[in-house]
């Protein structure tokens, strides 16, 4: 039997739409061993509603340590989803080390001052094969930085169904060796299946180079409602197998052990 986490998960501290307590029956009905919240977190854009604002993070996680003390079906893991920005990872370091956290979950939302998911008019009038190589660029700088554990959403710039001109594999090689050099953690995220592109991020497609590249992997819903907490993860579990995994990342004070799949 699978042993499931499930680290992406976003309450009423970021743009969830529940409080933290709200998100336990659903993943105790799902099966879950261990929740993880992980807020977004943007340290250098201001007025961004949809994210935790910095002061409150040390509260938030105050809170959070409040409910594990009540919670014995499931284990509650802390973290984090910050925005990568290119040179900023000196203050994002110092940000970061106030905090004990279980993980850190990198992510890029962000292409210059707009962030690619927060709607179609971004795409409009751009070149998408260059989008595409600038956003994988940016991914394989943020996997290299040393700030985080697991990379989430890869390949969010699929979001709106948005195809470059060529076959991408090159692009997912690059970015699966990125991730295996720099031994980051790749999520298998399943809210992909709620937005426009119907589909998990990474692409099915290329999961078996991040498996031939051996990087580690966990499954994710980036869930923002309770009822998404572990949402397709069965479907998602053998479709790792089928690419060639068998193991699933955990993370505990940011230390990562491998469990079978």
């Amino acid at each position: 039997m699978v042993y499931k986490t499930d680290y992406h998960i976003h309450t009423i501290y970021s743009d969830g739409q529940a409080p933290p307590e709200d998100y336990f029956a659903a993943a105790i009905a799902s099966g879950i061993r261990e929740i993880g919240f992980s807020e977004h977190l943007v340290l250098f854009k201001e007025n961004q509603d949809w994210c935790i604002n910095p002061d409150s993070v040390g509260p938030y996680l105050e809170r959070l340590s409040q409910i594990s003390k009540k919670m014995n079906s499931v284990v509650l893991r802390t973290g984090l989803e910050v925005d990568y920005f290119q040179g900023k990872e000196n203050e994002t370091a110092i940000f970061l080390d106030q905090f004990d956290l279980d993980y850190r979950i990198g992510s890029v939302h962000y292409l210059g001052e707009t962030t690619v998911d927060n709607g179609p008019d971004f795409y409009n009038g751009k070149n998408i094969d260059i989008l595409y190589e600038k956003y994988f660029d940016r991914v394989i700088e943020a996997a290299a930085s040393g700030l985080f554990d697991i990379i989430g959403h890869c390949d969010l710039i699929r979001i709106y169904g948005h195809k470059p001109s060529y076959d991408p594999e090159h692009l997912y090689r690059k970015l699966a060796r990125s991730f295996s050099e720099n031994d980051v953690t790749f999520e298998l995220n399943t809210n992909g299946r709620n937005r426009p592109i119907a589909d998990f991020y990474p692409d099915r497609r290329f999961l078996k180079i991040f498996a031939e590249e051996n990087v580690s992997v966990c499954v994710n819903s980036d869930a923002h409602i309770p009822s998404r907490v572990g949402q397709y993860f069965d479907e998602a579990y053998d479709l790792l197998r089928s690419a060639g995994f068998i193991e699933m990342a955990v993370f505990r004070k940011r230390k990562r052990e491998m469990m079978p799949l």
